[in-house]
């Protein structure tokens, strides 16, 4: 339920009926426009009467929402959410590049890569310390070391750090990363998105490998309902029958979940195609639809990369690419 309320109204009055509706055993989520502001009203709302909150001289109007997420929902929440990562931001009009390798490999590695992306304007360093892998046998990430490499990535550099976590019990290491990934493997572990919306820390949650829009947007509603509401969305590719390209990437996603959602939404097209060669073009369309960020795979040496070197960017060919990416995005 969503009551719009007369941005006249008198705040004792408005602090009543929050109360009084709390009493009720229902949460509520305040947004506030600059002609209203709307209160969304979340749990079992046939304990509310229409009418009387009607007849209520501060209340403009009464609407129901039918969608099964509510935090997420952009009719709770009209105006797009920003959320603060450092000294950087991201979505209500503020663009992140996150770039970085698939997985940290050694010191040297993460240093450089960290030390060129930046200089090209990156805005965070992406990195994989814990690797899900498709097969057992292929590498699996440097796990806490890794994190502590990004750690010293990050000291060195100022860029906050993103990093994808597989498993709640290594909350704990965690503890210093800026924003943490949960993969397109884990959209749907309800569990792990349970604890993480314990945490206050951002959280960038992929969609599934073959999950819609509604239950990418019903995952990042565990993460909310447990009170974090950090939540930046990645379209990152889907499965298809196509075979030309690793994943199909679905850049129809970032202008219908701007329209579903007021949650930050980032585009992942070195996952989405897996092809080094083509990651440019996809992101540069991503930025011209209105993406409000670009996860790219930068890897010093892509040839003998440990992981997803085919669909990594030299450190050269990210300098032209955010080149590009700026120039689209003064023209949007």
């Amino acid at each position: 339920m969503i009551i719009v309320v007369k941005k006249s109204a008198n705040e004792d009055r408005l602090n009543s009926l929050l109360e009084w509706i709390r009493s009720q055993g229902l949460r509520t989520h305040i947004s506030e426009g600059d002609y209203q502001l709307v209160v969304g009203v979340i749990g079992d709302t046939t304990k509310l009467d229409d009418e009387l909150l009607m007849g209520l001289d501060i209340v403009e109007t009464v609407k129901h929402v039918t969608d099964p997420f509510k935090n997420a929902n952009r009719k709770f929440h009209p105006h797009d959410t920003a959320i603060e990562i450092g000294s950087t931001k991201i979505g209500a009009g503020s663009f992140a590049m996150i770039a970085g390798p698939c997985s940290v490999e050694s010191e040297d590695q993460i240093l450089e890569v960290a030390r060129r992306v930046k200089a090209a304007g990156a805005t965070m360093l992406r990195g994989g310390a814990f690797k899900p892998r498709t097969s057992p046998y292929d590498f699996q990430g440097l796990k806490a070391d890794g994190i502590e490499l990004l750690l010293e990535a990050k000291r060195e550099t100022g860029l906050p750090i993103v990093t994808e976590i597989m498993n709640a019990t290594h909350l704990p290491l965690f503890e210093h990363v800026d924003v943490i990934q949960v993969g397109a493997r884990n959209m749907q572990n309800f569990e792990l998105l349970k604890e993480l919306g314990k945490t206050n820390k951002p959280i960038l949650l992929k969609r599934g490998l073959a999950n819609t829009l509604k239950e990418l947007l019903m995952s990042a509603e565990y993460i909310m309902s447990e009170g974090n509401e950090n939540v930046i969305l990645c379209e990152r590719g889907i499965r298809t029958f196509e075979t030309a390209t690793r994943n199909t990437l679905d850049l129809s996603a970032v202008p219908v979940l701007h329209e579903m959602t007021h949650l930050p939404v980032v585009v992942d097209p070195s996952h989405g195609t897996g092809l080094a060669r083509i990651v440019p073009t996809m992101a540069m369309a991503a930025a011209a639809v209105g993406a409000d960020g670009l996860i790219i795979e930068v890897h010093n040496d892509p040839q003998r990369a440990l992981c997803d070197g085919a669909q990594s960017l030299t450190p050269d060919q990210f300098d032209a690419l955010m080149s590009k990416v700026n120039t689209i995005r003064g023209c949007i």
